[in-house]
């Protein structure tokens, strides 16, 4: 079978995690052959390292740093647009994404954290590709604050919201049923986690931790089966252990944190998601969401760093998804209503809102990743016809 899956891992320093992948794909019987691996990196890190992994475990893949970013950008003619992916943050997963949109072959993309490790008994590439073929009957989820808490199966015993949940709807009724999925109509499959919750900098203070981890950890017991966001309602999506479609990267832009006047980070897989959420309802698609989980073994760090990064969006956070609620209502594909999502942000007056600049920022990001990919796209397919003409 040739390679029709691109795997994007952003690290710096535990890139050893893939072995780990592998090992569980050769366990489960998954063909390594169908993967690309893109490790998104630093100039500073051990990219001849980083190499060798990937030819001693004989899979395909590529190791981009800032400058092989920058030459990559120089050669696909794009380098107008290196803006739209942020230097230093975890929001480098855009370029997996460009780099995606440049080679056809891949019809399905991944996102895996370093600091993650699939589950031995859980066959990781198999089910969430199983995911994104899913069609039948699937738990629905909606909650009176048009918000899903992905760990809302266990949240009495444990009480936890995952990062990016508004602070405003929490508390929320959750109600819960079951909706008919067709083949073809999910997009995302969003695998959760065991050990160390994906939560923000004030809800692991709360849960008294100054390392960044959270003292509250979820098992297996804390999962029960799969499920998907009713429409009109928003829920999390963290890039740490995904798998989507190639349809859906016009709208799946991972936003400029970190490297921003603003000092805004922490929120580019969230509104992402948020975003997505809205081109999914829209045009008919689901997230999927549950299985595989996976390990987060999250290194320890200040707790006061990440609210640090996280302080200058929160209030943003809380407003986002009510900015682009409407947006796009009558669009018929992900890039239109990605245009609507941004020419909202980007027109929009946000004085009212700390930092509220920044969504006039994020706006014109996202309008420029739409011209990026069409840059992409056309030079993409003149290089083809003059590649015909030649033969």
């Amino acid at each position: 079978m040739s390679q029709d899956i691109c795997v994007v891992v952003p690290t710096i320093r535990e890139y050893e995690c893939m072995r780990s992948y592998f090992e569980n794909a050769r366990e489960h019987g998954f063909d390594l052959s169908r993967l690309h691996v893109v490790l998104v990196t630093e100039d500073f890190c051990e990219t001849d390292a980083m190499e060798r992994m990937l030819e001693e475990e004989g899979v395909s893949g590529e190791v981009f740093d800032g400058s092989r970013r920058e030459e990559w950008y120089a050669d696909h003619d794009i380098a107008q647009y290196g803006h739209v992916v942020p230097a230093a943050s975890h929001a480098e997963t855009s370029f997996g994404l460009l780099y995606m949109w440049a080679h056809d072959e891949f019809d399905y993309g991944f996102f895996i954290d370093d600091d993650t490790l699939p589950h031995d008994e859980e066959d990781f590439f198999g089910t969430h590709m199983r995911n994104l073929a899913f069609g039948g009957e699937v738990e629905a989820v909606s909650s009176d604050e048009q918000w899903v808490n992905v760990l809302y199966q266990n949240a009495d015993e444990h009480g936890l919201y995952p990062r990016g949940y508004p602070y405003s709807a929490m508390g929320e009724t959750v109600e819960t049923g079951t909706t008919e999925v067709e083949s073809g109509q999910v997009v995302a499959s969003q695998g959760l986690w065991t050990n160390v919750p994906d939560l923000d900098a004030v809800r692991i203070l709360m849960d008294g931790d100054l390392e960044g981890q959270a003292q509250t950890r979820t098992t297996r017991d804390d999962f029960g089966d799969d499920f998907v966001a009713a429409r009109g309602n928003y829920l999390t999506v963290c890039s740490m252990n995904l798998a989507f479609r190639r349809e859906v990267i016009p709208a799946f832009y991972q936003l400029p944190m970190d490297d921003n006047e603003w000092d805004v980070g922490r929120f580019d897989d969230i509104w992402s998601g948020v975003f997505l959420k809205r081109a999914c309802d829209v045009l008919g698609k689901r997230i999927y969401n549950g299985a595989p989980l996976c390990e987060h073994n999250k290194a320890p760090r200040s707790t006061f760093d990440d609210l640090n990064n996280e302080v200058p969006g929160l209030e943003l956070n809380e407003h986002l998804w009510r900015v682009i609620d409407d947006a796009g209502e009558n669009a018929d594909s992900y890039a239109d209503v990605f245009e609507a999502m941004a020419r909202e942000l980007s027109r929009g007056d946000w004085d009212e809102y700390n930092n509220g600049a920044f969504f006039n920022y994020v706006g014109d990001h996202m309008l420029d990743w739409l011209e990026c990919l069409d840059r992409l796209e056309t030079r993409d397919r003149s290089t083809a016809v003059a590649e015909n003409r030649r033969i």
